[in-house]
């Protein structure tokens, strides 16, 4: 029997740009990650009955806590691929009758343009859940209409283990485009990122997030923590975004400088440093470009 403290002691250490710069090591307890598996209960996520399929990194917080540890905590049956491929993807779903997929935005695109999925039958699918990355409203009416399930779109950071929002299992409550309203247990506000001025209604600003899912902090790093997590205990995501007047949040644009590819997160701090490596480079810059693909 090891003695441990739920609340201090860590389970994960999953390492995360967070707002900017080089990756930082994200400090999750037992607490914050059970936490956030109970706030997964009351989103009504899936049950004991259904059939996973896991296309995400396990060393991802997404794939490692909505997927695996969500799916073991549920008893649901968890099918696994080494990594993304179509159309293994489709006949796994027809071999498995898989009924839940958790996967990222240019899956999405996938579902909804490749000409290969008109092959499967997914029948037995009743929903994806996209994450990781920003999904537009029509390209989720596309991928609806086109192979008949209902698409949830959640939001959350390596530092909130992951999940602060999530579209409302009840479809006919869902808002195309949207994160949906904040999860359990968890509150949210938009400041104005110049100011810190608290913001009301359909107002775009920086979205802060305060829950029991909310890391300790950043492994040695305290400068970093502070410039994250205020001294009233908010998470400060680096994302704009706006909340509607029914308190369905929008992600629109980031302060950050870091570019989302195929729902990682690139530092371009990082690929600078390689970069400018050769004598002949004398300096380099990287900004994002958008990608239908790779999101960035």
């Amino acid at each position: 029997k090891v003695e441990i403290n739920p609340r201090e002691d860590l389970v994960a250490l999953p390492y995360s740009s967070g707002t900017t710069g080089l990756p930082k090591g994200v400090m999750l307890t037992h607490y914050n990650l059970v936490a956030n598996m109970r706030q997964m209960d009351g989103l009504d996520y899936f049950h004991q009955d259904d059939t996973l399929l896991c296309v995400l990194p396990l060393f991802h917080i997404y794939g490692l806590v909505v997927v695996l540890n969500m799916g073991l905590h549920m008893g649901a049956t968890v099918v696994t691929m080494p990594r993304f491929d179509l159309e293994q993807f489709l006949a796994n779903i027809q071999k498995y009758r898989v009924t839940l997929s958790h996967i990222v935005p240019p899956i999405v695109l996938k579902l909804a343009k490749d000409p290969v999925v008109d092959n499967y039958d997914f029948s037995t699918l009743k929903t994806i859940f996209s994450g990781a990355a920003p999904l537009g409203a029509e390209l989720t009416r596309e991928c609806i209409e086109r192979i008949g399930c209902g698409i949830r779109q959640g939001y959350g950071m390596t530092e909130t283990s992951p999940v602060t929002h999530s579209s409302p299992a009840d479809s006919s409550k869902m808002k195309l485009g949207s994160i949906g309203p904040p999860a359990p247990n968890t509150e949210c506000k938009l400041v104005d990122p110049a100011t810190g001025a608290e913001l009301g209604p359909n107002q775009e600003g920086e979205v802060c997030v305060r829950g029991p899912q909310v890391m300790t902090g950043y492994l040695n790093n305290p400068e970093a923590t502070a410039r994250t997590i205020d001294a009233d205990d908010w998470l400060h995501t680096g994302d704009i975004g706006y909340a509607d007047d029914d308190g369905h949040f929008y992600i629109v644009d980031r302060v950050k400088e870091l570019i989302t590819y195929k729902g990682f997160q690139i530092a371009p701090a990082e690929l600078e440093a390689v970069l400018i490596t050769p004598p002949a480079v004398a300096d380099a810059a990287v900004i994002p470009l958008p990608d239908d693909e790779a999101g960035e």
